[in-house]
């Protein structure tokens, strides 16, 4: 029975409750507060009104009939739809989410009569799809359907699981001296995807004049792959193809996509795109322009905030340092997905290879953050804005977690789910009596310290244990655009008053006049979510199985090629994933493109942390290497070099201060560019540009002139030019190229 209620208690009670009624007004939301002492006071809340959300509300109320339609609860659900969603890879939701084929099932060509389509970003294996599968007399001619859209290169080839390389001719070449494909059984032979195609000669010939392949069998749009396979005789079948039939795949840079800090790309034409594996310039490819992806018009998604999705972009790009030095990219995407799943599928894999939270704005733009705490977004909800809650304080014990695995796509294991170490909470183990395991699926991340960094973010977040939904009337409309959100909430949430919680997915709910809010709440401190010390966090490389060949001797996997510069001069520090061999010498050899192998030998390289890590000597500054690695067997035999890898051999990395004057001056068939150069040991030349006027800079095209400088000196530059009005820019620049802060522009007429 309930505890009765004095008198004076309901009294006070109804005095000090917080009143308040919200009229909505055209030009925003008007809300009257009552309190004991003030009374009635108004408040239009501007600030919190936003017309960019009213076609969401216009076309859910107009696509119901409110004018005299009664909505039953069936509809209301189906209206409800979400606009803030954070990426899934753990727990439940991902358990019941679609979700993209594991990256091992793109080894083996798929077989059936009519198969899904493929499609990839980034760099990955794949094999794609069967379309032909023939054999005439001693031949087997096949054709895989790789991806059905244009594709960047391929970098590497397999057969079965063994990787190996083609000659001039395409012909595969023996791995090690032992005589698998011995004798120039396989061709195989690629195709990138262009409009129009080219049909394969090699299979037209034999089996165009029966009508099973001609030349108007070209795949235009379609990347694709050919094997020309002839049979050994009887006896050396099994030493030839120990696997049986060959079944090829390959590694390749997919999806090319538009970069739009890049002036130079231009959306509406394909052929200025590049590749890359940017999560979040994948991200975009996907919702815009990938033929099996969400399809949305970029005008509207992602030009009215194209300087946020800049932004992110250059997040995703963000270096962070390695434990064994160098550094890598914040977060890359990479991975393949069929037409047999949704297009959300394919958005969830993304968005979970850099922590990505999104929002769909009423007027069809979408913003979108990376996986970066950063103040200016984080809004801030109070009691006036939270109409109910639900705070889950703690967790069932099936649902505790005390173990946490990240698991990505790891391509030194071939391109297979591997586990990364685990993160655990010793005394809730011995709480708990037993390990309490939960895996993070980060599917299409291939770097596996990419993967501990977010398998951290996501431990963190699992650690906090609150987590809920708040329910906010309209004027709380910001929160549903943030990715963070400051609660200050004495009233309503005093549990959770002054502290972050993220935004998992925000839905309007009708029933409840507003928004549903799911959140998980931050640490204390925000940004600690993003604290990184490599040292301490990075945990070992994971372990890679050996692969036996006739000699042997394995063969190197790099894991990492830092460029390490100072002093003027530059060399390279190369981690190989331990072998577990302790009579094998590392062999590390460089070359710039086209030139001459310098090769090194490493005798007193041991290993540490699952890497043996080798310093080259000096290697030229500034130059595009190609690097590989080997091993040396006890025998004093070399082993076959693994993979190229290719890096930048910067020399000075730090860019010069910017310009202490500056200015250009009009004349008579050419114009001067005056400036004055600070004392700047980091500063080499200036690159003056000239755009026509009111246009947009481009560093390639618009470049006239880069005169060499010194330092706290005074220059004019004279540059001829066209008569006409021009914007000029200048930019200092140190031995490496490496730009300082852009002056201009200075507009000239040149007569």
């Amino acid at each position: 029975m309930a505890r009765p209620v004095s008198p004076f208690e309901s009294v006070l009670r109804e005095v000090l409750r917080p009143r308040s009624v919200l009229n909505y007004h055209p030009q925003g939301v008007m809300r009257w507060d009552w309190n004991p002492v003030d009374g009635w006071r108004g408040d239009m809340r501007l600030p919190r009104r936003d017309p960019i959300f009213t076609p969401i509300f216009t076309a859910i109320f107009s696509s119901v009939g409110l004018g005299g339609v009664t909505i039953l609860g069936s509809s209301l659900a189906s209206i409800a739809s979400a606009l803030a969603v954070t990426a899934l890879s753990i727990g439940l939701q991902y358990a019941l989410a679609p979700k993209p084929p594991k990256p091992e099932d793109g080894r083996a060509p798929l077989v059936q009569p009519v198969p899904y389509r493929f499609w990839g970003v980034g760099e990955t294996r794949l094999a794609g799809a069967y379309m032909l599968w023939e054999a005439i007399g001693n031949r087997l001619y096949s054709v895989q359907a790789i991806v059905a859209h244009e594709i960047d290169s391929i970098t590497a080839y397999y057969l079965n699981d063994d990787k190996v390389t083609l000659n001039g001719s395409g012909i595969v070449q023996p791995p090690g001296s032992g005589g698998r494909y011995k004798g120039n059984l396989v061709t195989i032979r690629t195709r990138l995807g262009a409009v129009p195609e080219t049909a394969y000669p090699e299979l037209t010939g034999p089996l165009g004049t029966q009508g099973i392949w001609t030349i108007n069998h070209r795949g235009d749009g379609q990347a694709s792959l050919a094997m020309i396979c002839k049979s050994p005789k009887a006896e050396d079948f099994t030493d030839r193809f120990p696997y049986g039939k060959p079944s090829a795949s390959v590694t390749a840079k997919l999806a090319k996509v538009w970069d739009f800090r890049d002036p130079a790309q231009d959306p509406d034409s394909p052929s200025t795109w590049k590749w890359s594996n940017n999560s979040v310039l994948i991200l975009a490819w996907h919702l815009c322009f990938n033929p099996f992806g969400e399809r949305l018009d970029y005008h509207r998604a992602l030009l009215p905030v194209l300087d946020m999705w800049q932004e992110e972009a250059d997040v995703c790009d963000e270096l962070v340092a390695l434990a064994a030095g160098g550094t890598e990219k914040r977060y890359t995407c990479s991975g393949f997905d069929t037409t047999e799943h949704g297009p959300k599928a394919g958005t969830n894999a993304i968005l979970a290879t850099m922590d990505g939270w999104t929002c769909t704005r009423g007027d069809g733009a979408i913003l979108v953050v990376a996986g970066k705490y950063r103040e200016k977004y984080c809004v801030t909800l109070t009691d006036a804005d939270v109409i109910g809650y639900v705070n889950q304080r703690g967790v069932l014990f099936d649902e505790e977690v005390n173990r946490f695995t990240p698991k990505f796509n790891y391509p030194a294991t071939d391109f297979s789910t591997t586990d990364t170490d685990f993160f655990e909470d010793i005394p809730g183990q011995i709480k708990a009596g037993r390990v309490l395991p939960e895996e993070g699926h980060y599917d299409w991340c291939t770097q596996w310290r990419q993967a501990r960094r977010l398998g951290k973010r996501d431990w963190i977040r699992i650690q906090q244990k609150s987590r809920g939904s708040i329910y906010a009337n309209l004027a709380g409309i910001n929160a549903v655009y943030a990715p963070w959100i400051r609660l200050d909430t004495p009233v309503m949430i005093p549990a959770l008053n002054g502290k972050v919680v993220s935004n998992r997915k925000a839905t309007i709910d009708l029933m409840k006049g507003g928004f549903q809010i799911d959140f998980i709440r931050m640490p204390d401190n925000p940004a600690d979510i993003d604290l990184w010390i490599p040292a301490v966090d990075e945990g070992r490389a994971p372990p890679v199985p050996i692969k036996p060949v006739s000699e042997g001797i394995p063969t190197p996997t790099i894991d990492s090629v830092a460029v390490i510069s100072g002093g003027g001069s530059v060399f390279l520090r190369v981690s190989l994933i331990d072998p577990g061999r302790e009579d094998v010498t590392p062999v590390v050899r460089y070359r710039v493109s086209g030139g001459n192998w310098v090769e090194q030998t490493f005798p007193d390289a041991l290993p540490a942390l699952g890497l043996i890590t080798v310093d080259t000597g000096t290697v030229p500054g500034n130059k595009s290497l190609e690097v590989q690695a080997a091993y040396i067997g006890s025998n004093s035999k070399k082993g076959t070099y693994s993979t190229s890898t290719f890096v930048t051999s910067t020399v000075d990395t730090v860019a010069p201060q910017p310009l202490l004057s500056y200015g250009a001056v009009d004349g008579a068939g050419q114009y001067n560019v005056n400036f004055t150069t600070q004392t700047d040991a980091h500063l080499a030349s200036v690159a003056i540009y000239q755009v026509p006027s009111g246009g947009t800079l481009n560093r390639v095209t618009h470049l006239v002139s880069k005169p060499s400088v010194a330092q706290g000196i005074g220059y004019s530059i004279p540059v001829v030019a066209l008569a006409g009005v021009w914007d000029i820019y200048a930019e200092p620049l140190n031995q490496s190229d490496i730009a300082g802060p852009l002056s201009g522009p200075s507009t000239v007429t040149v007569s």
